[in-house]
């Protein structure tokens, strides 16, 4: 027991540490925009629950990581986790949404910095009106990741085999994931009123023509460092597919974030206080085998980014809290897990 504890602790010392940073900053925050000491604990008390926000909705991601992170060769497994986070934090918390609010304004980067720390219910109100566009450039990413898993005659395990068996001998129809995915756009984007629906189908071909340039940039990547011999494993093009994967999944969390506080910096800090634990997750599960230890883990994370990208389409009509989101996939994983100890228990005769 205490040996676990203590590897658990191993993997949790930088996470707890940028966490205390994180609502001492969050605090001062608060001090410094209210003046007083309720409102300093207000802003530390949202910091924490955006925190714990971005794990629930996180795990999935961490689960994902995991499985493309442990053919990484040990270089690029450095580089991911160091200048992973760098971008994680600072660039999907901070630079992404001051980016969006950038190009729906119309306005310069310098004045949607100013906007979020002036007038922060107009950058809120930005923020929500490009919603539209990141649920299907995110719904679509995240859509052909899931069904490229299992669309895979090279798939062997199967959790709901029923289910996987068929979609994994359907491979032997090219691009089947990719007509099915594009047809599921062209029907949402039908059901939305002319602009919205314009609007709709031209993000999702954007998260389309975005999933197959990284797929193809990291095949012809990786294959150049293997006929370089500087790698055996995925390299530069793994490190991209992780970047923009962990892109797609902090869409749901940053848009999620404006209804629990305006505040961009507030939420830049809950969110990367989240990030860091979504990191030390991915790490734990590669360190310490986890995986491979229960066969249906990767599963059930997979279904989870199914439904969310499913979600995110559905969001274009009707709004799905967060914590809902978080909720289920939260379920399929555990569903997965106790899968996976059932199986253990009965190869083992117990």
């Amino acid at each position: 027991m205490a040996g676990g504890l203590k590897n658990s602790l191993k993997y949790l010392l930088w996470p707890l540490i940028f966490t205390a940073i994180g609502l001492v900053m969050a605090f001062v925050l608060g001090w410094n925009y209210t003046g007083d000491l309720g409102g300093a604990l207000t802003f530390l008390t949202i910091g924490a629950v955006l925190a714990v926000l971005e794990i629930s909705l996180s795990f999935d991601n961490a689960i994902v990581n995991a499985n493309k992170l442990k053919t990484m060769s040990p270089v690029w497994q450095r580089r991911f986790l160091t200048w992973g986070i760098i971008i994680a934090v600072f660039g999907m918390r901070i630079v992404f949404p001051l980016a969006v609010v950038s190009i729906a304004g119309n306005i310069g980067p310098w004045a949607a910095m100013v906007l979020a720390a002036v007038q922060p219910e107009e950058y809120a109100r930005v923020m929500d009106e490009a919603h539209l566009s990141i649920s299907a450039f995110g719904g679509t990413f995240l859509m052909m990741v899931a069904l490229s898993y299992f669309i895979d005659h090279d798939k062997e395990i199967h959790w709901i085999a029923p289910v996987e068996k068929r979609l994994s001998a359907f491979a032997a129809i090219r691009g089947l994931e990719i007509a099915a995915v594009l047809l599921l756009a062209l029907l949402f984007s039908a059901n939305l009123s002319a602009p919205s629906g314009a609007e709709f189908l031209f993000a999702a071909v954007c998260g389309m023509v975005t999933y197959l340039a990284v797929d193809l940039l990291g095949h012809v990547l990786d294959q150049a460092e293997e006929a370089r011999n500087v790698a055996a494993t995925g390299g530069l093009g793994a490190f991209l597919y992780l970047e923009v994967l962990d892109a797609s999944f902090s869409f749901d969390g940053v848009i999620g974030a404006f209804a629990l506080t305006q505040n961009l910096f507030l939420i830049a800090i809950g969110l990367g206080i989240g990030a860091f634990y979504v990191r030390a997750m991915t790490v734990m599960l590669v360190m310490e085998g986890t995986l491979a230890e229960f066969r249906y883990l990767e599963h059930g994370a997979f279904y989870s980014i199914l439904v969310l990208s499913v979600i995110m389409y559905l969001q274009s009509m009707v709004h799905f809290p967060e914590m809902f989101t978080g909720l289920i996939g939260a379920c399929l994983i555990g569903l997965s897990l106790w899968s996976s100890i059932i199986y253990n228990k009965r190869m083992r005769g117990g």
